[in-house]
């Protein structure tokens, strides 16, 4: 059942489903809703509780004038495990830039996680990406178009992102409940959430490279699950992307999922066959595999 809990003066949107086991928090990537999670979340909580929460600016969540750092949020999801009474130790999911929020999470509170579980995780040496001679990749994706869009609709009321925002579902999403569809396709129509989203893009490379300094994780067993390098690279190519340059990108963001399986003593990797950067939608039952084996170990 979704509620609002009151942070810092501010109304966030939780939902909690199941009432026993290890709690299971999970932290969706950027611009990304926790109503992704449905198959996965209506698995684990049959043994587990479950919760997640909507950033700042994200969903339902009220939205502040301070910058959204993975710094903000880390402080956030510790108020949050206050609120919710929550006092032992938590298995914390992170996905894409959720995972960068997780890692800096892990780091600063060791003791309140008890296993880390990272898809396709941002890394904290995400910078490489940068160094990469990407011409039509990064022709297709410009930070500055980008930005200048989120921009404009930012500065919108919802009636008007509405009337310009229609998202196009992914073939996984379509598979969910219908009324997880509607919920999705409203959840991209709302301001705040490139309100947010600017701010968190702006900020995540210096994020990053706080989180690095920070050292490891210690003895916290971590599993990093990666997506599968040649279902991406036949995507693209089958949309007229570069081989060559899905190539390169590929390969080194394969070697950044390798890198988080030293971020602890106790780590693992894995790559999910035939999966995209939404592993939890393209590999549900891996990713709930996974997380049984952490809730036994």
């Amino acid at each position: 059942m979704n509620q609002f809990i009151t942070i810092n003066d501010r109304k966030m949107e939780v939902v909690q489903k199941g009432e026993n086991g290890v709690p299971i928090f999970i932290l969706p990537g950027m611009g990304c809703s926790f109503e992704e999670w449905f198959e996965v979340t209506e698995a684990l909580s049959k043994t587990n509780k479950i919760i997640m929460f909507h950033r700042p600016g994200s969903g339902k969540s009220e939205i502040g004038e301070e910058k959204r750092t993975t710094t903000a949020n880390a402080e956030e999801m510790k108020q949050l495990m206050e609120m919710l009474e929550i006092v032992d130790p938590v298995i914390l999911i992170g996905h894409s830039y959720g995972g960068l929020c997780a890692q800096h999470f892990s780091k600063l509170y060791p003791e309140k996680v008890k296993a880390l579980l990272l898809i396709d995780s941002t890394s904290e040496d995400l910078e490489r990406l940068d160094e990469l001679e990407l011409p039509v990749l990064r022709g297709n994706s410009a930070d500055n178009k980008w930005l200048e869009d989120f921009q404009n609709y930012a500065s919108m009321n919802e009636e008007e992102t509405r009337k310009i925002i229609h998202p196009e579902l992914a073939e996984n999403q379509k598979k969910l409940p219908t009324h997880i569809q509607r919920q999705l396709i409203q959840f991209r129509q709302k301001p705040n959430l490139y309100k947010a989203m600017i701010s968190e893009f702006v900020n995540f490379k210096i994020d990053a490279k706080m989180i690095k300094k920070l050292g490891m994780l210690s003895n916290i067993p971590l599993v990093a699950i990666g997506r599968d390098k040649n279902y991406v690279i036949q995507e693209g190519v089958s949309r007229g992307l570069p081989e060559s340059e899905l190539l390169m990108l590929e390969n080194m963001w394969q070697q950044l999922i390798l890198e988080q399986g030293k971020l602890s003593k106790r780590s693992t990797v894995k790559f999910a066959k035939s999966a995209g950067h939404s592993i939890h939608l393209d590999r549900p039952d891996l990713v709930i595999s996974t997380l049984k084996e952490l809730t036994e170990d």
